[in-house]
Order: C-alpha cells, then structure tokens, then sequence
C-alpha cells in the first residue's frame, strides 16, 4: 500500500501545527510574501545559523559529547546529520552540500523545533537525518516539524488555491515551485494531497537499465489527495516498474523529460477499474507519474499485475 506521508497528522495535530504555522509567518510580517523570507521565519523561532560549513561527522560528535557531559536531553540523529537545532544555544547549523531548495525546508524544519513551544523545551540538541524528513520513518515529533516547514513554505493554503485557478497538469507545480522557491518534489507532492480532484503522484527512484526488460524503476512512494486515498485504501502497488506495465511505460527515456497525457486503466483493491489520465516528469533524480482519476468503469482487469504478485510484493 501507499508509503505514509511524512506530514500525516490527525486532523487536531494539524489544526494545532497550521495555527502555529500563521502566527509564525505573521510575527514574521511573511503571511502572503513569496517566496516565504525564511530569515525572518527563523528570526520570530529565535534561532540564528552558524552560516559556516561545519556539518561534519567530527564537528556533530564534539558537540553531541559536549551536551552529554552537561547531561542534555539529546534526539540523535539515526543517518547522516542534514541538520542540528542547539536549542539551549538558539542555533541551527545545515548541510551546505544539500541543493538550496532542501537547505530552505531544512531551515523551516529546524525552526519548528525551535518555534513550536511542546517542542522547544523537550531537547538540547537535536539532530535531523535522513529519517527525520522521509515519509517512511518520520515520528510525530518530526511529522509535526516538517508540517509546519511545508505549511510556512507554501503559506498555508496560497499554493493550492493558486494552483486551482491553473489548468490540472505535471507542469502547475512545476511551475509554482518556482515562485514558492521550493524543490519540484516538494511542490508536486503538495499539489496533490491538497487537490480536490481523485488524483495521486506515484514517485519513482530513476530507472536503472537492465538487459533483459529495458529497464526498472523502484518505487519510493505513493502520494495522493484525500479521495485518492479513500477510494483506493488498502492498494498494494508493486515495488518494481517496467516498461511492459501500465504506469512504467510513463516513465521518459533517451533524454525526455515528460510522457505528455494518455489513458491509465487503475484497478482498486475490489477488482474495480478505474479510467484515468496520467503523464509523467523526470526530474533527473525521481520520475513523477501524476495520475488523475475521472471515473469508474464497470469491466474488472488487474493493471498494477497479477494477483500473485498482488500478494507477495510489498511497498518499502
């Protein structure tokens, strides 16, 4: 089934994050200017960045030991740190080798440690890897963090009704992602869980060439609106793709960077098919498959293969 989404709150938790979510970007003098100024973001968290690039394995460990031998509550990072909040210090320090757009959710993330008040007193020093902004491993206490982070990048609900007033495309969150500075991937997954429409974007890790079927592309995750989601609760979709199944032939080759629009038959967990519309965008280091469903068919046909491998295969 779909991998959880690293902003999955309760309809409370979210309530609760979105409130602290305005109220940051309006002590910010921020609430309606793109992109979001995070400077004053962190300046309202009472946070500063050590702007120099200390990141290091070596740096993390004297700070880390420095904070245990004053007995501080630490959270440790489970991978490689991407970013540390020092709040008995007020200071956050960042991966300078991430692209810029994940520095800037990065500086969000650690800034709701910093704004968010359960948060802020709960550690020391916190450090944020790999696991602390996937989907797949992300607690509450991260959840919440990176809700807040997308909520401030996005201006709560400017993205989406901005995007509603644009045609239903790929290329609507690619374009605002520009406006809203934030990275492709960010954009594309915030147009779809807040899309009114049935829709989904399957993210794919880019195809490794193989002999033998052209090509295979591994999953990384499923991401879909509120009705996606209830309509096809419980999908189990396939770990692998290739070119001879429906959703891997979206997947663009020999240096495109889209498929253009064409039908996609998608068969729900009761054998109920599904006609939809679906295109794709490489950005060179995912393939984004947006598929938008427009209305339901009475055949019955398996598309995401058979029902054996329907069985066995399990997404990460």
């Amino acid at each position: 089934m779909p991998r959880p989404d690293d902003s999955t709150l309760t309809p409370s938790e979210l309530a609760k994050v979105r409130k602290e979510a305005e109220r940051a970007l309006q002590q910010a003098g921020a609430l309606g200017v793109l992109p979001t100024p995070i400077d004053e973001i962190m300046r309202v968290a009472q946070i500063r960045e050590i702007e120099e690039d200390v990141l290091n394995p070596s740096f993390v460990a004297k700070i880390v030991a420095k904070a245990e031998k004053a007995g501080q509550a630490i959270r440790h990072a489970l991978s490689k740190v991407m970013g540390l909040f020092h709040a008995s210090e007020g200071l956050i320090f960042i991966d300078r080798t991430l692209m810029k757009v994940k520095q800037r959710f990065v500086r969000l993330h650690e800034s709701a440690h910093g704004f968010l008040p359960w948060q802020r007193p709960m550690y020391s020093l916190v450090q944020d890897g790999e696991s602390a902004l996937d989907p797949d491993t992300a607690d509450l206490f991260d959840r919440e963090a990176n809700t807040f982070a997308s909520e401030v990048l996005f201006q709560l609900d400017t993205f989406r009704d901005e995007a509603e007033a644009m045609s239903f495309d790929i290329w609507t969150p690619v374009r605002l992602a520009k406006k809203f500075n934030a990275s492709n991937y960010a954009a594309i997954r915030q147009y779809v869980s807040k899309n009114h429409r049935t829709c989904a974007v399957v993210v794919l890790n880019m195809p490794e060439l193989d002999p033998i079927v052209g090509f295979r592309a591994t999953l990384r995750r499923v991401v879909g609106s509120e009705s996606f989601l209830q309509l096809f609760a419980g999908q189990i979709w396939p770990e692998v793709y290739t070119p001879d199944d429906d959703i891997g032939r979206f997947v663009p080759l020999h240096g495109r960077r889209a498929s253009g629009k064409r039908q996609l038959g998608l068969t729900d967990v009761n054998g109920q098919l599904h006609d939809c519309i679906a295109e794709s965008f490489s950005t060179g280091h995912q393939v984004f498959v947006l598929i938008h469903v427009t209305k339901a068919l009475t055949a019955k046909r398996i598309i995401l293969g058979s029902s054996a491998a329907q069985g066995s295969r399990q997404a990460d």
